[in-house]
């Protein structure tokens, strides 16, 4: 079991999210008013927040939703899981779609830092039904 730690947003794409507090989740879609939410299998991003405070040790300072991150949840190393596993928050169920990503033009982070853990860490899911999440609910595995 894990606790979300961060619901981040943003309205466009190619720019750091930020911290809402909470969100609707739609079917097929995503994260309502999110720039990525679409009709496409990398509808939702998500972080473990352990990956996050091991990059802030090496003295990267990054907010919530620097890295892209949709969710960031406490308790759950994702990219440890197989693409297929479920994870249910509330009323809202996910799809786990895709493990890490391919990162064409390296982030302010990269540049930086000389690293960023979304490409290897950040795992990607579809909206298989929709709800409200906020910050400190759970997130199960299923």
């Amino acid at each position: 079991m894990g606790t979300v730690k961060a619901i981040c947003l943003s309205a466009e794409k190619g720019t750091a999210k930020r911290d809402v507090g909470q969100a609707e989740l739609v079917a097929q879609h995503g994260l309502n008013g999110d720039a990525h939410a679409g009709d496409w299998h990398r509808q939702v991003s998500l972080l473990s927040l352990q990956k996050i405070d091991a990059f802030r040790a090496k003295g990267a300072e990054v907010e919530y939703g620097a890295f892209g991150e949709n969710i960031v949840v406490d308790g759950i190393d994702f990219a440890s899981l197989p693409v297929g596993t479920v994870f249910r928050c509330g009323e809202a169920l996910l799809e786990m779609t895709q493990i890490g990503k391919e990162c064409h033009s390296h982030c302010a982070i990269f540049h930086r830092m000389g690293d960023c853990i979304m490409p290897r860490e950040g795992v990607f899911a579809r909206v298989l039904h929709g709800g409200m999440i906020k910050n400190g609910d759970d997130i199960n595995v299923e």
